[in-house]
């Protein structure tokens, strides 16, 4: 009775009914790269046999453009021994793209690796679609603005003409008394128009500055905000950052915005980070008579201004040969028209293998 208890005790705790049953992907890897062991879920996802994956180095099932970035995590892995929320694709048997969501811890003393993911394919088509969607929309709405302003102008430079030519008709010297109402009321059609135009126009333009809501914002307070959303990445890539906003403390903005624009800044920072270099970051403010202005610096890889030329803000431009895996070319885009919108301005400087600087000034927004 007593060996029976102890055998059911022992299946219940046999932990390979978790490895085998399990829908996630498991592994154990070594230090030497190749796969030691897998679960049938790993099987299932990549297509492949076990004895293929065994036969070849991890890195032969990985998406050409995620190896470096991969090759990189994997050694700050085996120095920190913890890794989490790493995305990367890999290359099914049948040559579709598998996304895989990975936590690992690596045993030093045992010269292996486990590690589990989730297969979050679908979850990417439906961010690639939804991106494709926002930038069609967005697209559309410069395109529709640009209508608006343009027709509005084009129509300015005829009704003009129009104003003109009436000022020069004097409908009181015309014999023809019906002549002359025809004239009076032509004028007084064309200036109702140029009315319209110039409400229309000034609505429009209204409008559209004031659909955000302005307050005062303090630096300080946005950048911890921002820290808080991304930690678990900042933790994990071991970012320092330095910090000096006695100059400018605050300005007045939109407090989504400037969320955005240090969330983009610092993710760019951390994704192009110089490989086995800690991310350092720099961020002050300045006062000049009316203008506060910000000054962001990373010590990165950098961008080759000369290759960028005017593109560096437009949307969907990379810059460095080895793409990274969610590199979509939207965040300095976003950057842009957050800081344009309101009539400031950023400037770019850098330099190859030592960092960017980005200098944002906030138009007439100087706190008091």
């Amino acid at each position: 009775m007593q060996f029976e208890e102890h055998n059911i005790a022992s299946k219940i705790y046999n932990l390979d009914f978790f490895f085998e049953l399990s829908p996630d992907l498991m592994c154990v890897a070594g230090f030497d790269g190749f796969f030691k062991k897998v679960n049938p879920a790993v099987i299932n996802t990549l297509g492949y046999t076990e004895a293929e994956l065994f036969s070849k180095p991890i890195s032969e099932f990985i998406f050409e453009q995620d190896k470096d970035l991969t090759k990189n995590k994997r050694k700050n892995l085996l120095r920190s021994t913890l890794l989490t929320q790493f995305e990367n694709r890999y290359v099914h048997k049948n040559g579709s793209i598998i996304w895989l969501s990975w936590s690992s811890i690596a045993l030093k003393q045992e010269q292996v690796v486990y590690a589990i993911a989730k297969d979050i394919t679908a979850k990417k088509n439906i961010e690639l679609e939804r991106n494709q969607h926002l930038q069609n929309l967005n697209e559309t709405n410069k395109d529709l603005k640009f209508f608006n302003y343009s027709s509005s102008h084009d129509l300015r430079s005829p009704l003009s003409n129009l104003m003109a030519l009436h000022q020069l008709l004097d409908n009181t010297r015309v014999d023809n008394p019906e002549a002359s109402e025809y004239i009076g009321l032509l004028k007084i059609a064309t200036n109702n128009l140029n009315e319209v135009i110039n409400t229309y126009m000034s609505n429009w333009i209204k409008k559209d500055r004031l659909s955000l809501q302005l307050s005062e914002v303090n630096f300080e307070t946005v950048l911890n905000d921002a820290k808080t959303s991304i930690h678990q990445l900042i933790v994990q890539d071991h970012v320092q950052f330095k910090t000096n906003f006695e100059k400018a403390p605050s300005v007045v903005f939109s407090p989504q915005y400037l969320t955005s624009v240090f969330l983009n800044l610092i993710t760019n920072s951390i994704k192009y980070a110089k490989p086995n270099q800690t991310p350092e970051i720099e961020i002050c403010t300045k006062k000049t008579h009316t203008n506060v202005q910000l000054i962001y610096k990373d010590n990165g890889i950098g961008i080759d201004l000369n290759k960028a030329g005017d593109s560096i803000f437009k949307l969907q431009q990379r810059f460095h040969n080895s793409s990274h895996k969610d590199s979509n070319g939207i965040g300095l885009y976003l950057v842009y028209n957050h800081i344009t919108a309101l009539g400031g301005k950023i400037e770019v400087t850098s330099t190859l293998n030592e960092g960017t600087t980005f200098t944002i000034t906030f138009k007439n927004t100087v706190s008091h």
